[in-house]
């Protein structure tokens, strides 16, 4: 293989052979054989070649817009055809534009026992010459094993495949195959892939995870009671599944490592109010704390329910946006950093999220019927 073939086959994402084995099929294709009627070259907004090609049950139309010649003479009238291509309705019915072709000689050449499989193309690179090397890739697989990460049947829900078995069948589907199961994604074959690249997903986010929590961060032990205080002072009780969801925000942060929780639950649930609890244990601390919201208007909302909580606790409460005039903001960033103003809400492209920044201790976003995950 060549160096300017890789470079093509790398926008594929493909760099090494086995990963050719997962260069998938997609969209509708047919194969129709029949004999040529006419061929014929037409000006129609630019010059293309037309072949009106008929099976005896109706007509179909080639139409190439790059030809040769040569292309031309090979295209003769009664010449047979066994044609594969996308088939849509053109002004002439239905049409073929630069299908792939194969002139039939002689004896009649009997159908492939596989169906022809359709993949995505980069430039440079044809349909044929990719098959071609995908079949190639596919009889490596024969000699040299592919690794199976979940070998045998118990590593598998039922009735899936092993991965050398869903990759044969995928990229030669048998001609009984159901059409609408494969177009559909539903063929055991395709949820064996599907099963193995979610599996490998949740895995990496467990090691990211892992890796996380090697990191060491500051504990926040809340001495002042800050926190106590805050949910003393609010007019309402938090529900059974607020108090759990922050009983494990405050477990987390009395911790020596970086808190990686996602709070969860429906709009109006309370997620709000146990971000607020986790900032006043970060502020009891002796850190600051920060709100993020994705807009300037949920930011001055969440500010004014900030301020209405910690106010009364003495604890001030800066509002930090994208419209914040430049003196403003530089204001609010010296109380900051003074301690003055222990927690504020800001503007920013991720969502809600509180975390103590001062501490760079590390926590996820925030969102959703309040149960922590």
């Amino acid at each position: 293989m060549g160096a300017a073939l890789a470079e093509r086959l790398a926008r594929l994402s493909v760099r090494r052979v086995s990963d050719l084995l997962f260069v998938l099929q997609g969209g509708a294709r047919a194969a129709i054989e029949g004999e040529i009627q006419l061929t014929e070259i037409a000006y129609r907004g630019r010059r293309q070649l037309l072949t009106r090609v008929s099976d005896g049950s109706g007509m179909l139309t080639l139409r190439f817009f790059h030809f040769s010649a040569s292309q031309q003479e090979g295209l003769a009238r009664g010449t047979r055809l066994r044609c594969f291509g996308e088939v849509r309705r053109g002004p002439l019915g239905l049409e073929m534009v630069h299908p792939e072709y194969r002139r039939l000689t002689g004896a009649a050449m009997p159908l492939e026992e596989t169906l022809t499989p359709i993949y995505p193309l980069t430039e440079g690179v044809p349909q044929g010459r990719l098959r071609a090397l995908i079949q190639q890739a596919l009889h490596e697989l024969e000699r040299s094993a592919l690794r199976d990460w979940l070998p045998g049947a118990s590593a598998l829900p039922p009735g899936l495949p092993s991965l050398k078995e869903a990759l044969v069948y995928l990229h030669h589907p048998p001609r009984e195959a159901r059409l609408a199961e494969l177009a559909a994604g539903r063929h055991p074959a395709q949820r064996r892939l599907a099963f193995e690249e979610l599996l490998a997903h949740h895995l990496a986010l467990k090691l990211r995870k892992r890796s996380l929590k090697s990191d060491a961060a500051w504990p926040l032990p809340d001495d002042p009671g800050l926190a106590r205080r805050f949910l003393e002072a609010l007019p309402f009780r938090l529900t059974r599944a607020q108090a759990r969801a922050l009983a494990d925000v405050h477990e987390d942060l009395t911790a020596g490592t970086p808190m990686v929780r996602l709070l969860q639950g429906d709009v109006g649930c309370g997620k709000t109010v146990v971000a607020a609890a986790a900032a006043a244990r970060a502020a009891g601390a002796g850190a600051q704390a920060a709100l993020m919201a994705p807009t300037e208007l949920l930011a001055e909302q969440h500010w004014r329910s900030f301020r209405a909580w910690f106010s009364p606790l003495g604890e001030t409460v800066a509002l930090l946006s994208g419209g914040t005039p430049a003196r403003t903001r530089r204001s609010s960033r010296k109380a900051s950093s003074s301690r003055a103003s222990r927690s504020s809400s800001s503007t920013s492209s991720t969502a809600s999220a509180c975390s103590s920044a001062s501490s760079s201790r590390k926590k996820d976003r925030k969102r959703g019927a309040c149960r922590t995950s």
